[in-house]
């Protein structure tokens, strides 16, 4: 006869499940637990980050001390909080285990970046004020950069790194509003990374770029972006600025009529000749086709130094739409018979003034008084908060370029976005589309562009798609009613009113072209180039007014696919749609 009880191993057996269920929710509740008090200190750490970024703007160093020792406390919380073996056992499953890792990895990089980067920005902040870097009156104060240089070199490095580990993180995998939290976090630590780490570059290059250690002199190109080049526009206008400690002056202006073709070219790359023959080498205006600025800064400089004698110890390449931001900081602007303001200044330098002022000579004249006239307002009178916050806006715009003739400056520069090198692929892969005008006008004012990307896989390989689609926006009576000088008159073998276009795409390094296609655009020139270390391939659109092409592009191979990838562009007048579509094997 039985005594009622189970036998001894199913007892075990639900003595062992009902201790596995236990235990079960007790983790659960633990994370649940901790997973509340970890989401409200994150919370806590975004308020007060952006309390902290205001105080540090209004200069009130005291307040955001407070807030700087606040972030850290609710930082080290929420990665206290989501560290222990119950949150990585749970981080792991299937399904919600990228939950538990996200939420992990940005309590841990909100803890490291509250630890190992504000202390040192505000002991930065605390000698020098960082929204004027010491501006005043056309001079920079040099003497506190040595001090702060250190500090800023570890605050830059470890937002280097949040910003890898922040990239990192497979917000796709992870629940809508989680997935927003990773990415607005994304942005603050990319933002903080490109501003950190531009004050340390500023810190590093500036005494000795500003004449700290002697006199220096740096020749500035002007780009016409409505006639597009690689790296922004055709280079339009040219002076000579002179640096001695710190303070700025202008020393030269010039036309580009002073700097006839020269009938043997410079010394070019493999890859500048293979997409644009010997044209960058021979006329001062093509420079600019060559995207990376470490080539073309060097022959700017040539070209100056063969033309005028003087020594150049670097090039800064600025752009038109650059005077946007400017303007914004200087006020309304007099040059000439125009007054412009920030609103209208871009539609009169880039189109305007080719119908108010129609001869090229008096054209140039006027560019020639609108940078003098700009200049001076910049070194004169303008908020030197303003002022900076105009000069990083438009380098985070890529509408700064500079090169150094000094080797470890430019060792420092190249690093940058200012040095204006190619990309280089790490976890993150590039690829980029650059525009170069051919129809030897100034069209492109009135061009646009839409850029898409698509990463997966087709048919077991990895792929990275991208897709131009290139439009003419001119009125459809262009040819009789814009400037002949806007149009070409047809001097190049374009119909006035058209546009002819370079358009390369080049993709990640270590991929190749598996499928090239173009709808539209008349002209079916294209070819495959080497752009450094990666595969290019080039296409000759031309365009009627009202038309759209569209080139697409897939690259197969080491670094396609990634699902990190990001795309870089000529700057133009506007900028590039841009979106990121579903992978279509085939279509």
């Amino acid at each position: 006869m039985s005594d009622g009880r189970l036998p001894v191993r199913r007892r075990w057996l639900r003595w062992t499940v009902g201790v596995i269920l236990t235990l079960l929710v007790l983790a659960i509740g633990w994370v649940t637990i901790r997973g509340i008090g970890a989401v409200s200190d994150l919370q806590r750490v975004s308020t007060s980050s952006s309390q902290l970024k205001a105080a540090i703007g209004e200069g009130d160093l005291e307040k955001a001390t407070r807030l700087s020792d606040r972030i850290a406390h609710h930082a080290e919380s929420a990665h206290g909080l989501t560290s222990d073996p119950v949150w990585h056992a749970f981080g792991v499953l299937p399904w919600i285990g990228p939950n538990f890792s996200a939420v992990s990895d940005v309590a841990e990089i909100a803890d490291e970046v509250a630890s190992d980067a504000l202390v040192p920005v505000l002991d930065v902040a605390g000698r020098l004020d960082l929204a004027s870097l010491g501006f005043s009156g056309g001079r920079i104060d040099l003497t506190p950069f040595a001090t702060i240089e250190p500090p800023l070199a570890d605050a830059a490095a470890t937002l280097s790194a949040a910003e890898e580990r922040a990239l990192a993180i497979d917000a796709d995998a992870t629940l809508p509003p989680l997935a927003d939290a990773v990415g607005e976090m994304r942005s603050a630590v990319t933002q903080a990374a490109t501003v950190v780490g531009s004050l340390h570059g500023a810190a590093a290059l500036l005494p000795s770029m500003l004449g700290a250690e002697g006199p220096r002199n740096y020749v500035i190109a002007m780009q016409n972006n409505a006639e597009l080049r690689s790296s922004g526009g055709i280079i339009g206008a040219i002076a000579l600025l002179h640096a001695e400690n710190g303070q700025i002056s202008l020393l030269q202006q010039a036309s580009t009529m002073d700097f006839p073709a020269l009938t043997e070219s410079l010394p070019l790359s493999e890859s500048s000749v293979a997409l644009f023959e010997d044209r960058p080498g021979r006329y001062l205006q093509n420079i600019t086709n060559i995207p990376d600025f470490t080539e073309a800064g060097p022959l700017v400089a040539a070209r100056w130094q063969q033309r005028f004698g003087t020594p150049v110890d670097g090039v800064i390449a600025v752009d038109a739409v650059m005077t946007e931001n400017l303007l914004a900081a200087t006020g309304p602007l007099a040059f000439g018979p125009f007054t412009v303001t920030e609103d209208d200044v871009v539609s009169l330098l880039l189109s305007g003034i080719y119908t108010a002022v129609p001869d090229p000579a008096a054209q140039d004249q006027v560019f020639a008084q609108a940078a003098g006239a700009l200049f001076g307002a910049a070194l004169s009178g303008t908020d030197p908060k303003a002022l900076v916050a105009a000069l990083a806006t438009s380098a985070d715009q890529d509408r700064i370029r500079i090169w150094s003739a000094h080797e470890d400056e430019e060792e420092l520069l190249a690093g940058t976005a200012l040095g204006g090198a190619l990309p280089r692929d790490d976890a993150t892969s590039h690829v980029g589309v650059l525009f170069n005008d051919t129809t030897g006008a100034k069209m492109d004012y009135y061009t646009d562009a839409v850029i898409t990307t698509s990463l997966g896989t087709c048919e077991g390989h990895p792929t990275t798609r991208v897709r131009v689609t290139w439009t003419n926006d001119a009125p459809a009576d262009a040819a009789t009613s814009l400037p002949s000088y806007v149009t070409g008159a047809g001097a190049f073998g374009v119909e006035p009113g058209s546009v002819r276009t370079l358009i390369a795409v080049y993709g990640p390094e270590g991929a190749t072209p598996s499928r090239v296609e173009q709808e539209g655009g008349g002209a079916d020139n294209v070819q495959t180039a080497l752009l450094g270390t990666r595969s290019i391939v080039q296409h000759e659109v031309l365009l009627a007014p009202g038309e759209s092409a569209t080139i697409t592009v897939d690259f197969q191979g080491t670094g396609a696919g990634n699902r990190l990838t990001d795309v870089e562009h000529t700057p133009m007048i506007r900028n590039p749609e841009m979106s990121r579509e579903e992978l279509v094997c085939g279509s």
